[in-house]
């Protein structure tokens, strides 16, 4: 069995999320997101609308994702690859690079983002909108 983790806040869920979990459980027989936790976000100075605990719900209900794990801080990606038995470790092409040392523990790919939308960009839109 190929087993595949990615990353994420997965916070205002989209289609672009939706793409990165199909395409990264295309890649495998079973998915992993390793979901930040509100406090790590609060490390990374990024807010979220909905709870974690929410956020796992969420993640849970779809049908590309096996299993949901907290991301507690940037350092334990290389426990949970090896911890989780993990042969591909997948993220947006925007980390380019980023998780390359991960090469020798597993199979590292950088999937392109989804054009024309993100959690940032829904924000934005969301500010615009007139109040009444």
């Amino acid at each position: 069995m190929k087993k595949v983790i990615t990353y994420g806040t997965f916070d205002l869920l989209h289609w672009g999320h939706i793409n990165i979990l199909k395409r990264a459980r295309e890649l495998g027989d079973h998915l992993t997101v390793a979901l930040s936790t509100d406090k790590f976000n609060e490390l990374k100075n990024k807010k979220t609308y909905h709870s974690y605990e929410n956020r796992k719900v969420i993640l849970e209900s779809i049908r590309y994702v096996d299993k949901v794990i907290p991301e507690t801080r940037w350092e334990q990606k290389i426990d949970d690859v090896v911890n989780h038995h993990i042969d591909l470790f997948v993220m947006g092409d925007d980390w380019e690079g980023e998780f390359d040392f991960l090469k020798d523990y597993c199979e590292v790919v950088y999937l392109p983002r989804t054009v024309g939308i993100s959690t940032t960009k829904i924000k934005t839109d969301l500010y615009k909108v007139p109040k009444g």
